[in-house]
This record gives C-alpha cells, structure tokens and sequence, in this order.
C-alpha cells in the first residue's frame, strides 16, 4: 500500500450498511428457509462440502453478505469480481490464480456479482472452469436466472432464490444501525412511527434501510420524526424486471379467472406504473375473456375487444380508465373454461392418432368428379330437414363428446 493508498483510506466515508454487514451466519438475518439448521443448504456448509450456486433475490436481501459468509467454512481463497466492470479477460486470469492457489493446497471460489450482466460469451467463459473443478462460483442475481444465465451455467450451480427481508428482520437492521450512530456520535431518539415509516418503505431492502437510518440522523436534531423520514426519504421507484413481466401477468390473469378484480386492479396498476405497454395488458384480457369466461358470458369478449381497440386510440394516462373498466368487467364476469378445455382435448386426440377424414355424406360435393367418388352423397340439408339426425363425426370417433 503506498501514501495515496493510505490517504485514500483514511478519508473514505464507509456507508454504515457496509459497516453492519453480518460476521457471521448466526448474525445474518431475514433468510431463515434457507439458514436454518435442517435446511439442505445449511447442511452442505456445515459439512464443508464446495458447490457451486447462484443466489437470486431483490435488492438489499444479503445476497453478496451470504456469499462472503459462505467462504468462512471453508479452506478455500476467495475472488470477487463484479459483472459490471469483469469480462472473459478477468476469467482467465483468475483462472490462472486459481491454479496456482491449487498449487499451494487451496481451492478458490470465485464470487461474480449481477452475473446476469455478464453476456453470453462471458457466461460460456467460465463453463470449463467450473466443470473441471478449477474453481467453485457463487453468482448473485437480482434477475430471474432461468431468463439470464446460460442453461449449462445453471445445470453446474444450484440456484438459491432469496426472499425480501421480512420486516420483523428489518426493524433489528435498523435498531442495531441506529445503536452504533448513537454510540460513536452521540444518543439520539428514534420514534417508533419512523422505525414504521423506514419499514415499510424499504420494502424488504436492508441496505435501503440502513442507508436512510444513516442519513435521517445526520438530518436530525435529537428526535427522529416520521415526517422528516417522509420528506427526506420520498421512495417511489417501482421494481419491475423481465421475470416481473411475466410474474405480473400471470397474477393478473389468475385473479380475473379467480373473480377477484380487487387483486386485479393492484396487479393493473403495478404494470402500467412500471411501464408495461397497455396493449400486452389488453390482448391479456382478451385472452381471459375467451379462456376463463367463455360463453358463460360472451360479453366479456367483446368489452375486451374493445379495450384493445380504444387502448390503440386513447394511449396512456387515459387508457387506464378503459382498462380498469375491462378488467373489473372480466374479473366478475360468470366463468366457463369448456372452449379451451374442448379445443385443448380435440387438439391432443388428433396428435395423439386419431386423425380421420370426415364421413363421405360432409365432403366437399362442389366439384366436377365428387359424385364419383360419393362425396356428399346422402347428405341432407339442414334447413330443409332439421329433425332429421345425421353424423358429423368422423365414422371412427362418432360417439365422442368434447363438450358435455
């Protein structure tokens, strides 16, 4: 370390969520299903066992506190590198690294952070590695992996999927932040209606949590009031990724189907707060409206219809109120599945073999050689007789149902 090194280090402001990282496993908070002593994860640490994993989950939950943790058990260097600023060139030299740390008796893993910004390429680049047994990985993700990461890069690490810090855990993050500001700058009085306000609105996120206590006592007199908290903190971004996309969607679309348009209106706000294109919503319910509601109330289809069509003519803000009217619509709409369920069921027969030519009386009579053939022969024109039964049904399935 030289003079500008040193210099550098002691003017550097560490951010208290780094100053609180936990030392050890029993200090880690908010992920009990997957540190607890009879979960599967648990275990392979507590018997030293390497493997490699991916930890995915929001922002804030201890997905890189986990990883360092992780290292503690065993005799093992580690390298943490960042997707951010990493390429196949720093593969390859901790590569190197890691053979040479093979040489002296120790194993290395290799910790890569947001690996669902490293490309295709960069991802391919450390398949070999991993493989061979070079070097273990530990990747973190705030993105669905299954949509990010190479499918042979997630067949050789588990994933671990990590949950928002539940709240109980948050308020200890706090307190236990609050009690070493007040212990090396002096007492302060935390409110519990702040403690509430910080709460709720870091969402699970710890390193959120611990960035506001941290700036709200240096804002602060001797009291910390909630309404500092809500003037100085004012967090609105809305979270919404890929695997949100999807993740929104199918929530939305589960809760029409399940007549509950109170769940489907959030479900509607959260994606046209998050940018969603009002004509994916849209075409979403044309879809319910033929899928969930059928003809139990045909209606549906034609109030969704019209939603996409004035969804295309109005654009946003206002094509909120046309589809909070269509979903609403949608959402107590009488439901029947029987048009899927009977399309479905005919869709599978056919592939499955029973794929017949209709009966010779339904074949096309209009041309000039049919008659030779006995096309149309015996066929008897609806209208002219409706009492009179005759076959649709291919002769070889004329007894099958598919609507009941």
């Amino acid at each position: 370390m030289n003079l500008f090194d040193t210099l550098e280090n002691n003017n550097k402001q560490i951010p208290l969520a780094e100053l609180m990282r936990p030392k050890t496993l029993e200090e880690y908070l908010g992920q009990t299903e997957v540190i607890n002593k009879n979960s599967p994860f648990y275990n392979l640490l507590m018997a030293k066992r390497l493997f490699s994993f991916i930890l995915w989950g929001p922002p804030g939950c201890g997905k890189t506190t986990l990883a360092r943790l992780c290292v503690k058990y065993h005799n093992a260097r580690f390298i943490e590198l960042s997707a951010v600023n990493s390429g196949v060139k720093e593969i390859k030299e901790t590569a190197e690294t890691a053979r040479q740390n093979l040489r002296e008796g120790f194993k290395t893993i290799v910790f890569i952070d947001e690996i669902h910004r490293f490309s295709k390429t960069q991802q391919d680049a450390l398949l070999p590695h991993v493989e061979s047994g070079l070097f273990y990985f530990i990747g973190s993700t705030t993105e669905n992996p299954s949509f990010h990461t190479v499918p042979a890069l997630i067949s050789r690490a588990q994933v671990i999927m990590l949950k928002a810090i539940d709240s109980s855990s948050i308020k200890k993050i706090i307190l236990k932040g609050f009690d070493y500001l007040c212990k090396n700058y002096g007492d302060k009085t935390l409110e519990e209606d702040t403690l509430e306000t910080i709460t709720e609105l870091s969402q699970g996120d710890a390193r959120y949590a611990l960035n506001a206590v941290e700036n709200l006592y240096f804002a602060s007199n001797e009291i910390i009031k909630k309404e500092t908290a809500e003037t100085l903190l004012q967090k609105s971004s809305v979270r919404y990724s890929i695997d949100m996309h999807y993740d929104y969607a199918s929530a939305y679309q589960k809760s029409l189907r399940g007549s509950d348009p109170n769940a489907a209106i959030y479900y509607l706000a959260k994606m046209l707060l998050s940018g969603e294109d009002p004509r994916f919503i849209a075409r979403r319910l044309i879809v319910t409206a033929s899928e969930d509601v059928g003809n139990a109330d045909f209606r549906a289809l034609l109030v969704a219809e019209a939603a996409l069509r004035a969804v295309e003519h109005l654009g946003m803000p206002e094509a909120r109120i046309t589809l909070a009217q269509a979903t609403e619509f949608v959402a107590r709409a009488k439901k029947s599945n029987r048009a899927i369920v009977a399309i479905d069921s005919a869709i599978k027969d056919i592939k499955s073999g029973l794929d017949f030519l209709p009966p010779m009386h339904l074949r096309d009579a209009h041309y000039k050689d049919a008659s030779k053939y006995g096309f149309g022969k015996d066929y008897v024109y609806t209208h002219n007789n409706p009492e009179y039964v005759q076959q649709f049904m291919p002769d070889e399935i004329k007894n099958k149902k598919y609507f009941s």
